[in-house]
Order: C-alpha cells, then sequence, then structure tokens
C-alpha cells in the first residue's frame, strides 16, 4: 500500500454516547489530544440543520460554526473532517472552503440514497472540500449494488479523496471484509483512498482493521477510530490500541500518551455516565443484523431476560432495522408482550373482594427496605394491612409476591408462594397463582409503555377500591446502581437521562392514583414524595 492514514472520530461518534454535549472545556481538551497524538485526519463532529447548535455541541448548525467555536488554529498536516447524514443538511448552504475552514466532509447515506449522493457529492467538490464516501451498512449492497455505487463514482465523482466501507452494525466478519475489500479495492479508481470505518459489536473491530492492513493493496487506506471506542452502543475501534499496533508493525511514529491522559482526565467520566462498550444486546443487534438502538432500547426496559430479547430483534421487519423508530420499537414490545393473554376478569372479581376497602402494604425492591426493615415488619404484622411484594427477593413474609420478572417468577412458584402476575410471564396457573392480563393493567404514556410491576399493581389497586396503599421500598432511581436495589442481582446500569425521566414518571404516577381518592403514604424515604 502507499500510505495508512488514521481518522479519529471521538468528537462525532463519541457524541451519539453523551448527545454531543461535550462542553466547550472538553472539546478543546479531546481535540488538543488528537492533534498532539500526531493522527492524520481529525473528524469534528455532524452538521446538522435541525439538530445542530452554534456552541458547547459537536453537532453543529452549519460548517462555519466549527472554525468559530472550536477549530481556531488549525494544525500544519493534520486534514480536518465533518460528517453529514445525507438529508439532514443542505450543501448549496456550505460556504465555499477557505484556509480556517474544515477541509473536508464525510457523506453517510443508505442505500435507497446512492444515485443522490452524485450531485450532492458534485457540490461539495466544487466548493473545495475534500469529499469521503461513506454507503452505510456496506454490507446491505449485494455485489451488483455496490458495482453499481462504485462505477458511478469513477465515472461522476473521480475526484474524490476517499470510498468507505462502512460496518455500521459491527457485523462483519473475516469472509465479510475479504468479499468487501477484493470488490472495492479492485474496482474502485487506482487514485481514491479506501477507508474502513467500524462498530464493535462482535469485538472483531481491532482484528478487521489488521485483516485491512495485511490486505494486498496499492492504494492509500484509512481506518476510523476512537479514544477509548467511544462510540454508540458496543463503541468503536480504539484509536490508542490502533496506533500503538500502526508504532510496532508499520513504522508510525504516533504518540500514544496524550489519549491516555484525555482518557483519564475527561473521557473515562463519560463511561462511567453513559457506558459504551461489549455487551450481550449488541451482540444480539449484530447478529439480528440491526441497528443496535433497538436493542439497548429493549435491554434497557430490564423487565425480559435477554433470550427473549433476541426473540424481539428478531421480529423486527427488515425495512425498520436500519434505523430506530421509537415508536415501533413500543408497538413491537407491546406486540410481543400482548401476545400472550388471558381472561382475569375472575382474578379481579376475587381480588376485589379481598382488597377492596383494606388498606394494602406494597414493598418495593428498592435499598431503603433494608435499613428501614423493622419499621416495614410491624406494618406487614398488622392484622389490619394486606402485603404484597413486588418483584421482591428479600426474605419478607408477604400475603401475595407481584411480579413481572420470569426468575423470580419461577422461585416464587417453587417455593409454594401466593403469585400474582401477568400474562407476558406466565399463561398457565399453576399452584397459588394468579394471572392478570398483561395489557389491562400498563400505561402508555410519553411515547413508552411503562409495564413494571408498580404500574400494574397500582393500577390493578385502583381497580379493585383499595381504601389506603402504604409504600415502602419506592426509592426512586440514581446513577450509582448500587443506590438502586437492596437485590444486586436487579441492578442495572442507567444514565442520567434514565433517572431523570424514570423518577419523574413515577412521581407523577404515584399522585395521579392518589388524586382518585386512594390515600397513600410513603414509610420508607423516597425520590416520589
Amino acid at each position: 500500500m502507499n500510505s495508512i492514514k488514521v481518522l479519529d472520530v471521538t468528537l462525532r461518534d463519541g457524541g451519539c454516547v453523551n448527545d454531543f454535549n461535550f462542553g466547550q472545556v472538553y472539546m478543546e481538551q479531546i481535540l488538543a489530544a488528537q492533534e498532539a497524538s500526531g493522527v492524520d485526519v481529525i473528524e469534528m463532529g455532524y452538521i446538522d440543520e435541525v439538530k445542530g447548535s452554534t456552541s458547547g455541541r459537536t453537532q453543529y448548525i452549519n460548517e462555519q460554526v466549527i472554525s468559530e467555536c472550536l477549530l481556531k488554529n488549525k494544525k500544519t498536516g493534520i486534514t480536518y473532517v465533518a460528517m453529514m447524514d445525507y438529508g439532514k443538511f443542505n450543501v448549496d448552504n456550505l460556504k465555499p472552503r477557505n484556509e480556517k475552514s474544515i477541509d473536508g466532509l464525510r457523506v453517510a447515506f443508505h442505500k435507497k440514497n446512492m444515485h443522490d449522493i452524485i450531485p450532492l457529492g458534485r457540490k461539495i467538490i466544487e466548493k473545495g472540500y475534500r469529499l469521503f464516501i461513506q454507503p452505510m451498512i456496506t454490507l446491505r449492497y449485494t455485489d451488483s449494488e455496490l458495482l453499481e455505487l462504485i462505477e458511478m463514482v469513477n465515472k461522476e465523482l473521480p475526484d474524490a479523496s476517499g470510498f468507505y466501507i462502512v460496518d455500521s452494525f459491527g457485523e462483519m466478519r473475516p469472509n465479510d471484509m475479504n468479499r468487501a475489500l477484493n470488490l472495492v479495492d479492485h474496482n474502485l479508481i487506482p487514485s481514491m483512498l479506501l477507508g474502513f470505518h467500524s462498530h464493535n459489536n462482535l469485538q472483531m473491530s481491532y482484528s478487521n482493521a489488521c485483516a485491512m492492513l495485511q490486505f494486498p493493496t496499492n492504494r492509500d487506506i484509512m481506518l476510523d477510530a476512537s479514544i477509548m471506542g467511544m462510540g454508540k452502543g458496543a463503541g468503536n475501534l480504539n484509536t490508542e490500541l490502533l496506533l500503538e499496533h500502526l508504532n510496532l508493525f508499520y513504522g508510525k511514529n504516533y504518540r500514544i500518551s496524550p489519549l491516555l491522559e484525555v482518557i483519564d482526565k475527561v473521557i473515562n467520566q463519560w463511561h462511567s455516565e453513559f457506558y459504551w462498550g461489549y455487551a450481550p444486546e449488541y451482540y444480539l443487534s449484530s447478529a439480528n443484523h440491526c441497528t443496535p438502538s433497538y436493542a439497548g432500547h429493549f435491554y434497557n426496559k430490564h423487565q425480559l431476560p435477554i433470550d427473549q430479547v433476541g426473540e424481539l430483534l428478531s421480529m423486527i421487519e427488515e425495512g425498520r432495522k436500519i434505523s430506530f423508530d421509537k415508536n415501533y420499537a413500543e408497538e413491537l414490545w407491546r406486540k410481543y408482550n400482548e401476545s400472550k393473554q388471558v381472561d382475569d376478569s375472575g382474578v379481579v372479581s376475587e381480588m376485589k373482594t379481598i382488597l377492596g376497602g383494606k388498606k394494602v402494604l406494597l414493598i418495593a425492591p428498592g435499598k431503603s427496605i433494608i435499613e428501614y426493615r423493622q419499621k416495614i415488619e410491624k406494618y406487614n404484622q398488622s392484622e389490619n394491612v394486606i402485603s404484597i411484594g413486588l418483584n421482591l427477593t428479600e426474605s419478607f413474609n408477604v400475603d401475595y409476591l407481584m411480579t413481572t420478572r420470569q426468575d423470580v417468577y419461577d422461585t416464587a412458584v417453587e417455593a409454594g408462594k401466593s403469585v400474582i402476575t401477568t400474562s407476558n410471564v406466565s399463561k398457565g396457573a399453576r399452584g397459588k397463582v394468579k394471572i392478570l392480563n398483561y395489557k389491562n393493567w400498563i400505561d402508555i404514556s410519553d411515547g413508552r409503555t411503562h409495564d413494571s410491576s408498580s404500574v400494574i399493581m397500582l393500577n390493578f389497586l385502583k381497580a379493585c377500591d383499595t381504601k389506603e396503599i402504604l409504600l415502602a421500598g419506592f426509592d426512586g432511581f440514581a446513577v450509582n446502581i448500587n443506590e438502586n436495589y437492596s437485590d444486586p442481582n436487579l441492578r442495572r446500569p442507567v444514565s442520567v437521562e434514565q433517572v431523570n425521566r424514570r423518577n419523574a414518571f413515577y412521581k407523577r404516577f404515584i399522585e395521579e392514583i392518589a388524586s382518585t381518592g386512594i390515600k397513600i403514604s410513603f414509610i420508607t424515604p423516597s425520590k416520589y414524595e
């Protein structure tokens, strides 16, 4: 090969983790580390006319903002680029390139838009910018479709700077790399650089990068990477690992220490707040050939076992896999859970005679139930109180255990407990089990399906004309997962956004239940008070 270049995408792909809210100080520190490392190309972020900002974020309203707020002093020998998704920015509004502006644009597009890239790319080149062509989810192209795109680029955009193989879902394996590299290298005009952008769903980013470096070609190649692999879902190829590999085996002289320093001082903070990296749900997204956003959406509900998350992903329509649609995801979630229906009118009638006009103690698995156990037990042992545990694994002797989790359900049934569950967990009653029809007791608001044990049981108690509800263990959520549950097995990472959204929802929901005339009291501290 003629030359090997590295393009660092931290400020752009990394921004998918924190909604591009790096903040001015951290943006500058990351850029300084990238420049000090000697990487060849730095991607400054996204250009987006609708979602872009003018400061503090790496999603910009136009390319001029980049020079005004971040790229104030360009370093010799480094190429500075930005990315735009097709349809998110009108290139007619792109100002001609000058010595202070970014040097190039990377245009990402889906297969359905490949013919539209030619006139758009022509305008970018005519305004003096380097153009990099990024066909997203390259594996979705058949050989003939990829050859058609390459032929168009060769003929209409021969002066483009680069053409990429893009592993958007982190699903490429060695045979896929071999097929794509051979097809593109043998048919793309020799003067054009060949790039590779990967995601780490299968932990293949590093090995696929090494495979590309070993591929016999005479053209320039470029590899994308991000500091500490910072990127959506499973993340990307790690810049620091790639640079070390190139130093050891390809005679490069990149500096690793500036990247390690910015990891220590800056990026580690985001990693603890917005986790990225390999996880089972991202493996499943790759195995099901869909955007990892679906996997994260379903998994973060923390309601289904991981194998059932895989079943849900397999149900996604082919045409919906490439781009996340939250409304569709919620419809699919409900469809999956509502498919197991039962007639629960008999259970409702029976439980109404038991719970109607009564005082009910609900014990949720918040961490406070450990500290306040004696106080809770006093209420639990009171003759005029009926107690119900919610996904409770602690050893309270409750009258009923309500669960929406398969593992808790199986354990409770085996122990012979009086169980209340939903039809998506168990359709056939066995032992002392009462089954509620899932669809009848969930809450749908804010574009989301709320089907936790708390929501279902509060709705159920309202229907049973319960007089008073005592809440224990309804602590509310915290970013520190060690504060969230009494049972460590129930703990899952949650982001600041998830914490704030969940706490706001439950506070509002409990207030709505109370507004129907049911007296609600907290007997342990709660963020919902």
